[in-house]
């Protein structure tokens, strides 16, 4: 079979073709012999609107960009933001921290007016026993400080225990809630002394005992209780709490009673230790 011969045409050939129909085109346009409205009409047809699609992507782009860039602005303007909102709230909480701080100090200062006949010198809790009362618990002043065994020490407008140990910078604190704990004290308007007793299981009711207190003289609810003066360790004076509760005994000779602390035994920070010994004193 015959194969049938391929019309092929050579690019020279094309190109000559073409650059005849282009000059025919602009020498038809330039006698006016064929209006070129049609073409024209025919290019706005398909041009135009091809042009609009593209000023409209062009434009929904352009919207998208803008977008994207009013996200990545707002993004650092949020973190920004977070920022400044987190530094504000550490700075809240220092102020917050530096308000308490000058109430305790201020409520320090108040304590050491009230026993101004004292020598005292202030210290910091460092450690105290596991549970939730300060019962033994170490102060950050020693001996280095003139601090020594036996003096007393007091906090939040009252006694808190004595010292019990000593080191060169520190020192440890036996609090009058302790269990092994014993004061002398006495009422504050008749001076009729009694045994104010350390409770653990009492202090989670909030309340120290009291027993041996005479009933020649009737004792109210909320009468002072004071370190007396026939305490061996304690100076004189010094408020311990306020009378709760009061029971005459069985032998109709004395009281026995419960008294609120004065000290808040959950939460102490900062004491103040009197650099006085109860023998020096008497001496």
């Amino acid at each position: 079979m015959n194969k049938k011969k391929k019309f092929q045409m050579k690019s020279k050939h094309l190109l000559v073709l073409m650059t005849f129909l282009c000059i025919s085109a602009i020498l038809l346009t330039f006698t006016q012999v064929v209006s070129v409205s049609p073409l024209r009409e025919a290019a706005s047809r398909v041009i135009v609107p091809f042009q609009n699609g593209i000023n409209q992507i062009g434009t929904w782009m352009n919207g998208k960009l803008e977008g994207f860039q009013n996200v990545e602005e707002l993004a650092a303007q949020n973190k920004e933001l977070e920022q400044r909102v987190a530094e504000l709230t550490e700075e809240n909480t220092r102020l917050a921290q530096n308000q308490e701080e000058l109430a305790r100090l201020q409520e320090l200062y108040q304590l050491d007016q009230s026993y101004s006949e004292y020598d005292k010198v202030a210290a910091q809790v460092i450690s105290k026993d596991p549970g939730n009362w300060y019962d033994t618990f170490v102060i950050n002043k020693g001996s280095a400080d003139g601090i020594e065994k036996d003096m007393n020490v007091i906090a939040n407008g009252g006694l808190v225990g004595l010292v019990v140990e000593v080191e060169t910078n520190c020192a440890t604190v036996r609090s009058i809630i302790d269990d092994s704990s014993s004061v002398s004290a006495m009422t504050a308007s008749t001076s009729d002394t009694c045994i104010v007793s350390g409770d653990l299981r009492l202090m989670d009711e909030g309340k120290l005992a009291f027993s041996q207190m005479s009933t020649e003289n009737a004792v109210a609810v909320g009468e002072q209780i004071v370190t007396s003066n026939i305490s061996d360790k304690y100076l004189r004076g010094i408020l311990i709490g306020y009378v709760s509760e009061v029971t005459e005994d069985s032998n109709h000779l004395t009281n026995t009673g419960y008294i609120t602390p004065a000290v808040d035994f959950k939460h102490i920070q900062e004491v103040l230790v009197i650099k006085e010994l109860k023998q020096t004193k008497g001496e």
